[in-house]
């Protein structure tokens, strides 16, 4: 093994354990933009072929950053407080009856915004949710956690995480949902048994009947027929196998300028509060991934799946959605995702191994706390409210509920 192999690896690798870890608390586009820079400037990746990956991730971010203005639009103007409201006011007193209709909340949310618009902005909804029903939060939080990957393949525009591994071109509508319907389903309702099983001490009793009605204002009215527009528009995209990047940037541009110009607001203040650090996160991996490729270890994979693929393509369809749901865990998923992409275009197997690494990519992350970026995102949020989960303490709970509906998942998705 040459030297520039070992210290490409090497980079990569501690970049990549930076965006997990956060060492100082420095955000995780920071780490993953070093690791990149440094392997330019090593010459390890030429500054041409550093380019071109980061040109490969166009429909991304241009999907991100769609998604997150629509996502701030909706916080702005509090509909992800009247969606908890909405929970609270249905729970009738009920403990176990609010659980549910969070998790209900949750898979919507994710379902048409996307499961980083879970973690960042409905979580502190449900945190206030759970102050004035008076409960324990902690249940509640989990169920955003979980669901925000539970159910992040229902449709293409679920994750973010769907369009890196598909390389910017998702299945048309009716082959996703052909392929993941039926999955999507059996991910939401057994990780929902599986935590409501975990956590069924906390999850007893009554809770604050609260008669409070929050009521849409006349911006929050237009932020959900944003989103709804939004997604009517990219489940025809969808359809007709058109990239979903640029119509979603767009929807989501002419939404926040619309209703900021309603609501005689800056939109300038509406773009600061948004997370624009993922897109250089994600265009920094995009480099880390490149710097892999050049070393074979992408080429190795791909030899691997293909010759699975080739003698039996379920076993292999099930194996690699395993590895690359545990693997996610190791080093994140959209890094990991991004490495599995590449092998798909280099092994192009089946499409039953390419929807089982996708089952694996989503779903595998609610194992520990460092899988997604969404489940990271979450976790600043509740630290944010004066709540924290430790490592074991959200092992504890992925244990248990991530294999269960990973095997379910892959189970129907095979065998059905």
């Amino acid at each position: 093994m040459s030297a520039a192999t070992l210290a490409t690896w090497g980079i990569a690798g501690l970049a990549t354990a930076g965006v997990i870890g956060r060492p100082m608390r420095w955000p995780e586009w920071i780490w993953a933009v070093a690791g990149a820079v440094l392997l330019v400037v090593l010459g390890l990746v030429p500054l041409g072929a550093a380019g071109h990956a980061v040109g490969e991730g166009l429909d991304v971010y241009l999907f991100l950053i769609g998604m997150m203005l629509l996502s701030e639009v909706a916080r702005l103007h509090g509909v992800f407080d009247w969606i908890a409201a909405v929970a609270v006011g249905h729970a009738r007193g009920s403990a176990p009856w609010l659980f549910a209709l969070v998790y209900a909340a949750g898979v919507l949310v994710t379902t048409f915004m996307s499961n980083d618009a879970t973690a960042v902005v409905l979580t502190p909804a449900v945190f206030a949710v759970a102050r004035r029903a008076k409960v324990d939060p902690l249940p509640l939080l989990f169920a955003c956690a979980l669901v925000a990957n539970a159910a992040s393949f229902v449709l293409p525009i679920s994750n973010p995480a769907n369009l890196v591994l598909y390389g910017g071109h998702t299945p048309p509508l009716g082959q996703w949902l052909a392929s993941f319907a039926l999955p999507s389903v059996a991910s939401i309702v057994v990780t929902f048994l599986a935590l409501r099983w975990v956590e069924r001490s906390r999850i007893v009793g009554e809770c604050a009947a609260v008669e409070e009605r929050v009521a849409l204002t006349r911006t929050g009215k237009l932020a959900v027929a944003a989103v709804a527009a939004t997604v009517v528009v990219l489940l025809v995209a969808s359809a007709l196998d058109v990239s979903l990047g640029l119509p979603t940037a767009v929807l989501g541009i002419a939404s926040a300028l619309l209703i900021s110009a309603v609501a005689r607001q800056s939109p300038v203040e509406l773009a600061k509060a948004v997370s624009w650090g993922v897109l250089l996160l994600v265009a920094g991996l995009f480099v880390l991934v490149e710097a892999l490729v050049r070393t074979g270890v992408v080429a190795m994979i791909a030899g691997q799946l293909r010759d699975a693929a080739g003698s039996d393509p379920k076993a292999a369809a099930a194996w690699a959605g395993g590895l690359l749901a545990v693997g996610s865990n190791l080093v994140n998923n959209l890094p990991a995702g991004l490495v599995a992409s590449s092998a798909v275009a280099q092994a192009q197997p089946p499409r039953e191994v390419v929807d089982a690494l996708l089952i694996g990519v989503d779903l595998g992350p609610n194992l520990s706390v460092t899988g997604s970026l969404a489940t990271i995102l979450w976790l600043q949020v509740i630290r944010r409210e004066g709540e924290d989960v430790g490592f074991w303490r959200f092992l504890k709970v992925g244990a248990v509920a991530m294999p269960v509906a990973l095997v379910a998942a892959l189970g129907v998705r095979l065998l059905v």
